[in-house]
């Protein structure tokens, strides 16, 4: 990503524009840093009551069953939020894999190989999931590979 830093000493808070031909994962990332808005925290719901999760506490989220469902280390979690939305709060440790699964990058255990050009990864807590071919180049560049 080129970067470019504009000094303006009239400017009273720091201002961030972002040119793009399309939204990346990169693109959204980059924006979820420079946010001040960013969530500390994400609710969501557990049987009867809602419950404030830390972003480094979540392994993976996914969409099942057309709802979206936020994995912790061993509870599951409901959230009314869709995918993109929290793919933005839960900001640049966290990179979508696939068009339903977003993964924390520092609970990730391993990733292999698979059939049909897909890599499987599995996370710290065992939970696996498929990098799509799609979101491939992006995990690749994330790893230096």
């Amino acid at each position: 990503m080129k970067v470019e830093i504009k000094l303006q000493p009239e400017l009273k808070l720091p201002f961030a524009v972002i040119h793009t031909g399309e939204v990346t994962a990169e693109v959204q990332r980059a924006a979820a840093m420079l946010s001040e808005e960013r969530a500390a925290l994400i609710s969501a719901g557990e049987d009867d009551k809602i419950v404030m999760l830390h972003p480094e506490d979540i392994y993976l989220v996914r969409v099942e069953a057309e709802k979206t469902v936020i994995h912790g280390d061993k509870k599951q979690y409901r959230s009314g939020k869709r995918l993109y939305e929290l793919e933005t709060l839960l900001g640049p440790d966290f990179m979508r894999v696939s068009k339903s699964t977003i993964i924390n990058l520092h609970l990730l255990d391993y990733v292999a190989p698979s059939l049909g050009g897909v890599m499987v990864l599995v996370m710290k807590n065992g939970l696996r999931d498929y990098i799509s071919r799609k979101y491939l180049p992006a995990f690749k560049r994330y790893l230096g590979i």
